[in-house]
């Protein structure tokens, strides 16, 4: 009876940087691609994409014009997912992650999403937060928006102040402004939606508004109002003792 084969490995390192070599590499390439809207030119390999990536597969599939056209994404961007699909790795930086994680969600491709969730944990600041948050809203990703709020409650102040912040959508905007656990007083957060109102001219402000200046103890019928955490007291809150009615 023969025994069974042993598998055997050589080393890793080798392996990865000639794959590596290959990426947005004309030689041997069979498909060519122009993303972004600086429309850059990027060469790939169908095998290699298509038996990677779902996406790519069904893509590749169907008769399309060559070039293919991804205007979506940005160049940097796809250039991080071909890396990672060449050579399942990838280096990440703080300005492009959220460009990443974006073109990740929309390729199916998880393994490389968890990579950029965990990378954005890691470098969260004010700066960041309310791009993050969007994105999180914008695809559903849980986590990624618990995250968010966690930090953007710890520091308000600092990020109602940013410009991204008058970026956020209306969704991502109402899942801030109902959060209890913002430590800014109720007027500091009135000039932040105003300036949000002014830059973003989007609609729903009212209703975002309504939703953080009262909220409901619970969720019972009658329930009684309370202040948020980081409003001052003042005379007319006497007034949310009052059940709704």
């Amino acid at each position: 009876m023969e025994t069974p084969g042993l598998a055997v490995h050589g080393e890793a390192a080798p392996f990865s940087a000639a794959l590596r070599s290959l990426i947005n590499n004309p030689l041997y390439s069979d498909v060519r691609f122009v993303v972004g809207q600086e429309r850059q030119e990027v060469f790939a390999h169908r095998c290699l994409l298509a038996c990677r990536c779902n996406f790519f597969q069904r893509l590749l599939d169907t008769r399309v014009p060559s070039p293919l056209v991804l205007s979506t994404v940005p160049a940097e961007a796809f250039l991080a997912v071909l890396e990672f699909l060449y050579t399942n790795s990838v280096k990440l930086h703080r300005h492009s992650v959220l460009e990443v994680l974006t073109a990740a969600v929309e390729y199916g491709l998880e393994e490389l999403r968890e990579l950029c969730l965990e990378f954005v944990g890691k470098v969260l600041d004010v700066e960041l937060v309310c791009e993050a948050l969007q994105v999180a809203v914008t695809f559903g990703l849980g986590p990624l928006q618990g995250r968010c709020m966690a930090f953007i409650e710890a520091h308000s102040q600092e990020v109602l102040r940013t410009r991204s912040f008058l970026e956020l959508s209306a969704p991502a905007l109402l899942l801030l402004l109902r959060s209890d656990r913002l430590g800014v007083d109720e007027s500091e957060l009135v000039l932040a939606a105003r300036s949000w109102a002014r830059v973003g001219a989007v609609e729903q402000i009212v209703e975002a508004w309504k939703c953080h200046a009262l909220r409901r103890g619970d969720t019972a019928r009658g329930a009684r109002c309370r202040r948020r955490r980081g409003t001052l007291p003042r005379e007319h809150h006497r007034f949310l003792d009052m059940p709704f009615k």
